[in-house]
């Protein structure tokens, strides 16, 4: 199954925690991960004084499920220091936020993982990196490919600014 995800880190070495995960990441891949551009920006939907963001995409082949995928991603999260949903306010800086936006075709709504995301498309964070991965994409449930819903998103964030394309 192909599988995007979202990474974001405000929290620390921003950098060294998204090679960090996408080390981790890397060990559930059939085939070498693909990586968006990397992207400061703005905290959206945080905390006051909340620092910003380094952004990016991912995409790879996993023999997982979505739900085998969520699990192992949290688990990843937390191991890279990412306090618990029960301990910590809702947007808090972390130091790895990892998403699952798109697996294949597949299609969720359960208490535990909606598939797609169900913001994806009103996320500029979210799809400038996937852009960079998967501009013709069209995510199940959306009518639109990637670069499409980009210029039609609305979202009332700053443009995220691409500090590298390789890292």
């Amino acid at each position: 199954m192909k599988v995007f995800l979202a990474l974001g880190s405000n929290l620390g070495d921003r950098l060294a925690n998204l090679r960090q995960a996408r080390e981790l990441l890397s060990s559930l891949a059939l085939n070498p991960i693909q990586s968006a551009g990397l992207y400061e920006t703005d905290p959206f939907d945080c905390p006051p004084d909340s620092p910003a963001f380094l952004n990016t995409a991912i995409a790879f082949e996993t023999a997982l499920s979505p739900e085998e995928l969520l699990t192992k991603s949290q688990e990843i999260e937390q191991e890279l220091g990412r306090e618990s949903q029960d301990t910590r306010a809702r947007n808090s800086p972390r130091p790895v936020d990892i998403d699952l936006l798109i697996c294949d075709e597949e299609i969720r709504a359960t208490s535990e993982l909606t598939l797609p995301h169900p913001r994806l498309h009103e996320r500029l964070f979210v799809l400038f990196p996937l852009r960079d991965l998967a501009p013709t994409l069209v995510p199940p449930t959306h009518a639109n490919p990637v670069s499409f819903l980009l210029e039609l998103c609305e979202s009332p964030e700053l443009p995220p600014i691409l500090l590298q394309e390789k890292w």
